[in-house]
């Protein structure tokens, strides 16, 4: 009774004038109102974000666009947002664990938002979440409306709605939440359209302005794909707002072009590149990267790339642990990069792995210094046993660890079976062995075993860990996810 009488309340104090206060028409939640708001909306998307957060800043004025465009439409679908940092219970009771996180609210049932970063992706992922599959489009100028408001619209042709194809393209555009699909079933429309029944139609603004889908066969898988590919820039050029598309898409492999801007290099280069990036496009993505941003530099460490090898071009496959691929040369015509492409898919290029080179005294000091060149000669000494940290210079945890890992050495200097050393994984890559977090603690033992540590960091748990070859470490909670993500780069912020 009491629940229905405080809803009841709430519920007046909407009516009588406590309005939400808004931002660019964006609703602005906190404790005090969020549970109103979100009972008494019916789809209500949710941005739980924090002021110093770079993706959170990038996403504001395209999720003010998307509210805005919602609002002039007289949608009722709206968009609001909540600092995290200061309504810390309620971003903790919605699992909020990075920033930012989005959460769309039906009838107050939430689930997690997946669509992309652009005021477009986000009206599209909200409309498909709303409404029909496909737009029913009855005549060829609310065909045209649609081609003209949309960035990207996939049209399906079907006199029949009930055959196979037709019913392969709506089970594909009930699963694509990042795009528009139209539906047209009179004739006499589909030939005003310059189609042919059972056509399936994609509409861009930029680039080619209708493709056509030419497989016979067809089905979800097929048919996802292909939008993907052709919903994309022949070349697409890295940012915010594009990471989570190139990350996250359908195509796995990534042509990476390294340019300066202010070089002029994308004028220079990326027109005549085209041709051979839409050659590939179905099997590798083409992506530009401009590295004069200081944002992007943690792109450029990662393949261990400095700023006077630019311009140039690296390749990466996603579900190879990231396998990096380097060509023989810097040079960007398009008959070296498509001698570069294809001979990644002949399987004729080996892996590039990172390596420094050996200090000359790596030795010197009681924390022995390893890089990809000594390691197995080093670690795979079947006399000794091995400790090795693998750290990023950039880590913070790493950092904490040094003046113990420092003593440990000292305690271990003059044990002949002992060897404690380090090496720096992002300049570093093994073959055999491959680091996802960081620092990460391995003990090669003299039979070639190996232990991981997930002890205590201190120099009691270590000094155990490598006397007890290692049996010595009571496991302990992994950290936290915002821990982690101080740590390791997500394939965004590379």
């Amino acid at each position: 009774m009491r629940v229905l009488i405080f809803t009841a309340i709430a519920l007046l104090g909407l009516a009588l004038g406590d309005e939400v206060p808004t931002e660019e028409n964006v609703l602005v939640l906190s404790k005090a109102n969020f549970e109103t708001v979100i009972s008494t909306t019916e789809y209500i998307l949710v941005e739980f974000y924090a002021p110093w957060c770079g993706h959170c800043k990038s996403l504001a004025p395209e999720y003010a666009k998307a509210a805005t465009k919602l609002a002039e439409e007289e949608s009722p679908i709206k968009l609001a947002k909540v600092d995290a940092t200061q309504e810390q219970d309620l971003a903790e009771s919605y699992g909020v664990r990075g920033y930012p996180t989005l959460k769309f609210f039906r009838n107050g049932s939430p689930i997690d938002y997946s669509g992309g970063r652009q005021a477009d992706d986000i009206i599209s992922w909200l409309k498909k979440k709303t409404g029909p599959p496909a737009v029913e489009v009855t005549s060829a100028e609310q065909a045209k409306e649609l081609i003209d408001a949309n960035t990207v619209i996939v049209f399906g042709f079907f006199s029949d709605q009930s055959s196979a194809r037709a019913k392969t393209f709506l089970s594909t555009a009930q699963v694509v939440d990042d795009q528009v699909f139209a539906i047209v079933s009179d004739e006499k429309v589909i030939k005003e359209l310059e189609a042919e029944d059972e056509d399936v139609v994609l509409f861009k603004n930029f680039e080619e302005k209708r493709v056509k889908y030419e497989d016979e066969e067809i089905t979800e898988d097929l048919l996802n794909a292909w939008v993907f590919v052709q919903s994309m820039p022949t070349i697409v050029e890295f940012s915010h707002e594009t990471a989570s598309k190139i990350f996250g898409g359908k195509i796995k492999y990534h042509l990476l072009i390294f340019l300066s801007k202010k070089n002029g290099d994308f004028e220079k280069y990326l027109e005549d590149l085209k041709p051979v990036a839409k050659t590939y496009r179905d099997r590798i993505m083409t992506v530009a990267i401009d590295a004069d941003e200081d944002e992007h530099q943690r792109i450029l460490e990662f393949f261990g790339m400095k700023k006077d090898e630019v311009p140039s071009a690296r390749l990466i496959a996603l579900e190879q642990d990231m396998a990096k691929y380097k060509p023989s040369s810097n040079e960007l015509s398009p008959n070296a990069i498509e001698e570069f492409v294809q001979s990644f898919f002949d399987g004729t290029l080996k892996q590039h792995l990172l390596s420094e080179d050996l200090p000359a005294d790596w030795a010197a000091k009681p924390v022995k210094v390893l890089v990809a060149a000594n390691f197995d000669e080093v670690v795979f000494d079947t006399t000794k046993k091995v400790l090795v940290e693998f750290y990023a210079p950039w880590c913070g945890h790493c950092k904490q660890l040094v003046p113990i890992y420092d003593k440990l050495g000292e305690h271990f200097e003059n044990d002949d079976d002992v060897i404690i050393a380090k090496i720096d994984a992002t300049a570093n890559e093994l073959e055999h062995t491959k680091i996802t977090s960081f620092p990460t603690i391995k003990l090669y033992s003299k039979d070639n075993q190996v232990h991981d540590y997930n002890g205590e960091r201190t120099l009691a748990g270590l000094t155990k860990f490598v006397e007890t070859d290692g049996e010595g470490a009571e496991p302990v909670p992994s950290v936290t996810e915002f821990e982690e993500e101080e740590d390791v780069p997500a394939r965004d912020e590379l």
